[in-house]
């Protein structure tokens, strides 16, 4: 059976470069990490390293092990930090989803309040966005689609309707308008702020396509703060929810939008349990506090 102990000797070899380095790291000596590593090598039957000079260098099949131990490595810190939370009576544990705009924009407010509150709480934030997190959310911050059945197992709060608005540079010719429509932007090269099989990139390509064209897409970006940097930089135009332009980078000018004003629905979910979950009440109501209080 592989010792757990000697993998993680093993990565700190690869991550410190050196088995003095890595000894240093781990305060061990450098013989005991020697000791370590040959036994990780007779327990896998895989040859880790080879004398390179006067060091070590990690071969492929040492590539492929660091590779492929990191989800292991993972599950066990976070099974770790359960057992270290039994043992000093921290029982409650809250997961939140969220996605990208509401996490620099609510996530922080919503931890310091939280966590003031109820300070034995674990919490564990997710960006929901990436479809592989793999984790159930106990609370899950959510665009709601059309036509989209409720969730099962979830109840829904409705929480803000979000309206998009224009990102331009301050050198563009309407970053001195109040508002502009939609249809005037057609021949404007636009940027992709989202993945475009999400929600938020989906209202925004629906919208242009409402005013009768198709947007010619500049750049392709996945994530609203490197889009806003390039309409900061010139390179196009950013149709986007104004919950992501809170944080805007120098140089850049919202407008609004006349016709049509595309909007996306934000609601949370509370995964619902037999047993109550305060917790997860808390953060439906300090979510509706911060967005009262951005009003």
């Amino acid at each position: 059976m592989l010792d757990i102990n000697r993998l993680r000797v093993f990565r700190s070899v690869m991550a410190s470069g050196t088995i003095n380095a890595a000894a240093t790291n781990l305060g061990y000596t450098p013989s005991n990490v020697s000791q370590q590593i040959a036994v990780l090598q007779r327990e896998t039957g895989l040859l880790l390293f080879e004398k390179e000079g006067r060091g070590i260098a990690p071969t492929e099949a040492a590539r492929e092990l660091l590779a492929r131990s990191d989800d292991l490595i993972a599950h066990l810190a976070r099974l770790e930090n359960e057992i270290d939370d039994l043992r000093a009576g921290r029982t409650a544990s809250l997961t939140v989803g969220y996605f990208a705009s509401a996490g620099t924009s609510w996530m922080p407010t919503l931890a310091r309040r939280l966590t003031d509150e109820l300070p034995n709480l674990t919490l564990q934030f997710v960006l929901t966005e990436n479809a592989d997190h793999g984790v159930v959310p106990d609370v899950n911050l959510t665009i709601e689609r059309a036509h989209e059945p409720e969730p099962v197992g979830y109840r829904r709060t409705p929480l803000l309707d979000d309206p998009y608005v224009i990102a331009v540079a301050e050198s563009h010719p309407i970053a001195g308008r109040e508002a502009v429509a939609l249809n005037e932007l057609a021949d404007t090269p636009f940027i992709q702020f989202d993945a475009p099989h999400n929600p938020c990139q989906q209202i925004s390509t629906s919208a242009c396509e409402s005013a009768g064209f198709q947007p010619r897409w500049a750049v392709y970006a996945e994530d609203h703060m490197t889009a806003l940097s390039f309409a900061a930089a010139g390179v196009g135009i950013c149709l986007l929810p104004m919950l992501a332009t809170k944080l805007l980078p120098e140089g850049v000018r919202i407008v609004q939008l006349s016709a049509p004003t595309p909007v996306r629905r934000l609601s949370v979910l509370v995964r619902e349990s037999a047993v109550p979950n305060p917790a997860a009440e808390r953060v439906v109501a300090i979510l509706k506090e911060i967005i009262s209080e951005s009003d």
